[in-house]
């Protein structure tokens, strides 16, 4: 009985797409490795832009149910568009495509590693990575020829509105930065709001996140220095008091259409280390460690600053771990009235 279960292929007029899931600290991510179309465009945000526009019925499908859930994340393995690069990566959530995610370039380089997309060279291998918002480095480090952790230097991150005030309808006057880490981010410290960074208030903060993303949405612009696809606010990310005593302090990122990222969020790291040295909280060099919801960690520290157009940037390191956990084919049936999936949250 099982052998004839094994043996079973799937009519030849079905969509058939493969991936290989992993998860970086909690926080899943799943790599369209084969079945989709030739994405046309000579930039990872034009390739981006055909996806959305043609394509996004496979987006949905892959991320929603009942192939994925409402906090599903994943990406499409692109052609580098720069010269240095390995490869390109667009990524992939529930309410759409993502300009930059932190989790993805760690898991992304564990499995490039890993399954011998990119040469294993001991004790560090380095991947270069074309994203929607520039080209990011990543260092795998290497131990018994695994992959025991990846940092990365994310692109320029900075610092687009301190000490700002937006009401909030039901919770009143919120104070919020905003910073930039490969997306925008709106800050507050979670204190605000009467919660704490852990998992038993986890529809609370995804409810009041939200509430706080569309208001500071509907009160003012978030304008990208060159690039008007990156010119929106991604989330709102709570602050709170660490967990564990040897630790910084706290994260959750609550993020596109209600989304409650598991890891400390490798781009919210980088707008906060842009914010605390905007404060003159952290030094250069100086390594922070940041937790999740799930107590979960990244490292971050501050490598240099630049100037990034009008802005008086910094060069964020990241630093987590990522493990595989699957590889699949899924099959989408033309007459399957949900083939698109749907979501619930």
């Amino acid at each position: 009985m099982l052998s004839e279960m094994k043996a079973y292929q799937p009519p030849e007029h079905w969509q058939k797409i493969t991936t290989i899931d992993a998860h970086t600290e909690g926080e899943p991510f799943r790599v369209i490795t084969g079945g989709l179309p030739e994405l046309e465009g000579d930039t990872i945000l034009a390739r981006r832009r055909c996806m959305r526009d043609k394509y996004d019925h496979l987006r949905t499908a892959l991320m929603w149910e009942p192939r994925g859930h409402a906090d599903m994340y994943g990406c499409i393995v692109t052609p580098p568009v720069s010269p240095e690069a390995d490869f390109g990566v667009l990524f992939l959530h529930n309410e759409g495509y993502s300009s930059m995610c932190g989790h993805g370039i760690i898991a992304m380089t564990t499995i490039a590693v890993e399954t011998g997309m990119v040469p294993l060279e001991t004790p560090v291998t380095t991947v270069r990575i074309d994203s929607p918002a520039g080209l990011v480095t990543a260092h795998a480090k290497i131990v018994d020829r695994k992959v025991a952790s990846v940092y990365f230097h994310n692109v320029p991150s900075f610092v687009l509105a301190l000490d700002q005030q937006v009401n909030v309808p039901g919770l009143g006057p919120i104070l919020y930065d905003i910073a930039f880490g490969g997306a925008y981010y709106a800050y507050v410290d979670v204190a605000q709001v009467g919660l704490v960074t852990r998992p038993d208030n986890y529809g609370a903060l995804i409810e009041k996140g939200m509430a706080i993303k569309n208001a500071v949405m509907a009160s003012r612009p978030i304008p990208h220095p060159f690039e008007e696809d990156l010119s929106f606010l991604y989330g709102t990310i709570f602050i709170g008091q660490p967990h564990t005593p040897d630790v910084h302090s706290s994260n959750v990122c609550i993020f596109a259409e209600g989304e409650v990222d598991r890891c400390p969020t490798g781009t919210g790291v980088s707008g906060r280390l842009a914010l605390h040295y905007a404060r003159g909280e952290v030094a250069i060099d100086q390594t922070i460690e940041i937790e999740s919801i799930l107590s979960t960690r990244f490292k971050g520290r501050v490598v240099k600053t630049i100037r990034f157009e009008s802005y008086d940037a910094i060069i964020p390191e990241v630093e987590g771990r990522a493990w595989l956990t699957g590889r699949h084919e899924f099959w989408i049936d033309p007459d399957d009235p949900l083939k698109r999936g749907f979501v619930f949250r």
